[in-house]
């Protein structure tokens, strides 16, 4: 049985303050280097149902302000599927350290920081990637020996995709039961479809469009992502699979 709190558990964004974007660069998750400004963020605030079916108000993470308020519908929307999410804090807790992030089981978005084993900027920097779960949906890296690099190391025990096994309880959290609503909210590439490395936990949206985004205007910005949304909904409207409407 769902436990559900009182309250209102409708998502939010705000910009964030002076105090903020300096705890962001403190804390090393803002650098002068970064994309994007500290302006063009907004914190989305939210309720979601924990693992233990409790329905909690303390869920957060930061985003581009263009997206803002279709993140706000996804985790509204999560929640109302009764999609089971283990925590979700800025990673100015963790000091915008992912692998602490990712031992922690916390879903987050924003983090200024290089793609893995990398020097571009992932797209967590420019507020345009979520990773959910990463217990439940690990990050796998195959080195050149064949050998497998799984993080967070307890993310192991979910190498088998399967949700419902025979004999085992049905396991929560996995990004599989939400692929397509990340990209009816405009998240529509997943890194579970990758072949090396595979990243189950986490969601974003295009390079290109990534770059096209931060260079506008918020008002722009805003506008060109609901295009985005609105191309893949009727792509997806035209009866077309989920691999042939991702950009």
């Amino acid at each position: 049985m769902m436990l559900l709190a009182s309250g209102n558990t409708s998502a939010r964004s705000a910009q964030p303050d002076p105090t903020f974007c300096q705890q962001l660069q403190q804390t090393g998750v803002l650098h002068a280097t970064a994309p994007v400004r500290c302006e063009q963020l907004r914190v989305v605030r939210f309720s979601y149902v924990d693992f233990n079916g409790k329905l909690r108000d303390d869920g957060e993470i930061t985003v581009l302000a263009a997206t803002a308020d279709h993140v706000s519908a996804l985790f509204s929307a999560l929640r109302e599927r009764g999609f089971n999410l283990a925590g979700a804090r800025g990673m100015e807790h963790f000091r915008g350290d992912d692998a602490a992030s990712m031992r922690a089981n916390n879903t987050s978005a924003f983090n200024d920081r290089a793609i893995v084993s990398g020097s571009a900027p992932s797209l967590h920097a420019y507020g345009l990637a979520i990773d959910i779960n990463p217990v439940q949906n690990p990050f796998i890296e195959v080195g050149k020996d064949g050998s497998a690099q799984i993080s967070p190391a307890a993310g192991r025990q979910y190498l088998n995709r399967q949700t419902n096994r025979p004999g085992k309880a049905a396991r929560k959290g996995m990004a599989e039961d939400v692929v397509e609503l990340f990209a009816l909210h405009g998240f529509t590439i997943w890194g579970g479809d990758w072949d090396a490395p595979i990243d189950y936990q986490h969601f974003q949206v295009s390079r290109k469009l990534a770059k096209k985004l931060v260079a506008l205007s918020d008002a722009q910005a805003r506008t060109a992502f609901d295009e985005h949304v609105k191309a893949y909904r009727s792509c997806r409207d035209s009866g077309k699979p989920r691999s042939a409407c991702v950009d």
